[in-house]
């Protein structure tokens, strides 16, 4: 039997392509704050106030995901978590003086970034490769919710 061509397998491309990105978020952007938890303080830069469960939604990371990278974030002094006044089981976050000065600096890296991880493309094929992948990960969403059919219609 012959070896499978990994180059057809879209895990081993997306694998590949991960591991890209980290290296380069570590090095150009951040070694303490990672992707993850730069996607929260961004979600809090454009809606302050929203709850956990409303910013795991905004980022697509799971509970428990997104609950600890809050919790690293707050223990960091970069967010504040307040009691919903509406409801006592809820917090609320909202970005201190400090996750606001923290996002502007990463802001920044992560455009730079992105132009070198960007670069093998026009801005033609950047257009494309976003909106591909943009749909590939919306329909993997899909499948974590138990209802959705894991075969896509034909």
């Amino acid at each position: 039997m012959a070896a499978a061509d990994l180059t057809t397998h879209p895990g081993h491309l997306a694998r590949r392509l991960q591991q890209a990105h980290y290296l380069l978020w570590n090095t150009m952007v951040s070694e303490e704050i990672t992707s993850p938890q730069y996607a929260v303080l961004n979600t809090l830069v454009d809606e302050p106030g929203l709850d956990q469960r409303t910013v795991g939604e905004r980022v697509g990371l799971d509970r428990s995901t997104v609950a600890e990278v809050i919790s690293r974030l707050s223990r960091r002094g970069l967010l504040d978590k307040v009691r919903d006044p509406e409801d006592g089981r809820r917090s609320l976050l909202r970005l201190t003086d400090e996750g606001e000065r923290t996002h502007r600096k990463l802001t920044v890296r992560t455009a730079r970034m992105n132009q070198v991880f960007l670069a093998p493309l026009s801005a033609e094929e950047r257009t494309v490769f976003f909106d591909l992948i943009r749909r590939v990960a919306d329909a993997a969403e899909g499948l974590r919710n138990p209802g959705e059919s894991l075969v896509a219609p034909r």
